[in-house]
């Protein structure tokens, strides 16, 4: 697969052109990558009006991951989720539906933001069981019964899949009563760019998702900051036509041309070998995986390439386990409380793994910890999000919250969920909840 965007930047490197452009190194070396490092000079096409190098890579990765449309972003998948959510409102006017999603409680704080600058309502979907956070099992029975009992059709349904702790949902039941009734279904697979490499295929739009954002740098060899909004081939046209305006609505006007390269880099990658790499690579967590249970670990979530302990049950909090493993020169993905979540790719290494092994199953076991994580506060909106949000708003502590208004998108990064929602008002559920994660002090509207 050919990599338009390197090829131009090695022929323009290799020109010693005189760089009367940004940006201000002028190509010279000062960290590594200035050469390299250029801005939307002529030839280099324009990110958010692509009609030449990088159109054609765009046109690479939608290929691979068999999108109607794929477009870059240089700046996560946060500006993906804003996008996705202005062409979701967008589709809803032009239907004269009003500007409601239904959501995953798990969304990300991204997403409360984009409605925050939107003015859009949202409906949370609760999941049946679980005091986590950051999973929300919604499942196609759920989804049909809420859907049946809103008199007004919400402009499409939002969900975040897989989540921080590997856990996955159905998307094609989801997707399949969404469009029983006629509404689009947004998924925010950040974490899961390599599904569709999989062979029994598990990425969203093989999944019948109209629209989809991976952070290619969370699972892909890609710079960070490099991540993909995807249009299904069976997704309204409206969302095609209009997505490069709805990414360039909330994007910077000068995009990192090192994660542009980085981002078209992959295409090759992946279209070389990968599926294969990625078949040894779950091979061996499997492995892993089922020697931790041996040991008595306890192991929760779906995703082949994450790892995640549920501690407790072996006497430690996710925190502790964490810490355990910085000792041993081991950095983590994730931890709270509860759990303790590592990802891998191809580029984790036979020795890194053997490390990983030998340390935890070292780890003396100790008495089961008890302590469990609260309920999940259902509480009460008294707010929109946008109002809330856009609020002044004054810093307390935890112990005066209860009553008041929360003023934030979330607390805690990552895994940047909230707790509870900008204009919900802060009930006893929702101090322990704060209380519990170790927060000390919220926003809440004077």
């Amino acid at each position: 697969m050919k990599t338009p965007i390197i090829d131009f930047v090695e022929r323009y490197k290799d020109s010693h052109s005189l760089r009367f452009h940004m940006p201000g190194h002028k190509g010279k070396i000062h960290l590594g990558p200035e050469l390299w490092d250029i801005t939307e000079i002529a030839g280099a096409d324009e990110l958010y009006h692509p009609t030449g190098i990088i159109r054609a890579s765009e046109e690479n990765a939608a290929r691979l991951f068999g999108a109607g449309r794929t477009v870059y972003s240089t700046e996560g998948s946060s500006l993906c989720i804003r996008a996705m959510v202005y062409l979701a409102l967008l589709s809803a006017k032009t239907q004269g539906r009003k500007p409601v999603i239904f959501a995953g409680r798990n969304a990300h704080k991204t997403f409360l933001s984009a409605c925050a600058l939107l003015d859009a309502d949202v409906r949370w979907l609760y999941p049946k069981d679980g005091n986590s956070l950051i999973s929300c099992a919604i499942d196609g029975e759920a989804l049909e019964k809420a859907l049946s009992e809103t008199k007004e059709k919400p402009a499409a349904v939002y969900i975040t899949t897989p989540d921080y702790l590997g856990s996955l949902v159905d998307v094609k039941a989801l997707a399949a009563v969404c469009h029983c009734h006629g509404i689009p279904l947004l998924v925010d697979n950040a974490h899961g760019a390599y599904l569709k490499f999989l062979p029994q295929g598990m990425h969203p739009l093989t999944l019948d998702a109209d629209l989809c954002c991976d952070s290619a740098h969370k699972t892909l060899p890609v710079l960070t900051g490099g991540a993909y909004l995807h249009i299904s081939k069976t997704a309204p046209s409206l969302f095609s036509e209009n997505a490069d305006r709805a990414m360039a609505l909330f994007a910077s006007t000068s995009p990192s041309y090192l994660i542009l390269q980085s981002l078209d880099a992959c295409n090759a990658y992946l279209d070389s070998g990968y599926r294969e790499r990625l078949a040894a690579l779950i091979h061996k967590l499997d492995k892993l995986k089922s020697q931790l249970t041996a040991h008595s670990y306890s192991l929760i979530g779906d995703e082949p390439i994450k790892l995640t302990l549920a501690p407790k049950s072996y006497g430690y909090t996710g925190d502790e386990l964490h810490d355990l493993l910085r000792v041993h020169n081991m950095e983590c993905e994730f931890s709270d409380p509860d759990f303790l979540t590592l990802m891998f790719t191809p580029d984790t290494t036979d020795e890194a793994l053997h490390h990983l092994q030998s340390v935890l199953l070292d780890v003396p076991r100790k008495a089961a910890i008890s302590v469990q994580a609260p309920p999940l506060p259902h509480p009460a909106r008294v707010f929109s999000i946008r109002d809330a949000m856009l609020s002044p708003g004054v810093k307390i502590t935890i112990e005066e919250a209860e009553g008041r208004i929360f003023a934030d998108a979330h607390v805690g990064c990552p895994p940047c969920i909230p707790i509870i929602a900008a204009g919900e008002r802060i009930d006893q559920d929702a101090v322990r909840c704060f209380q519990y994660y170790g927060i000390k002090t919220c926003r809440v509207i004077p």
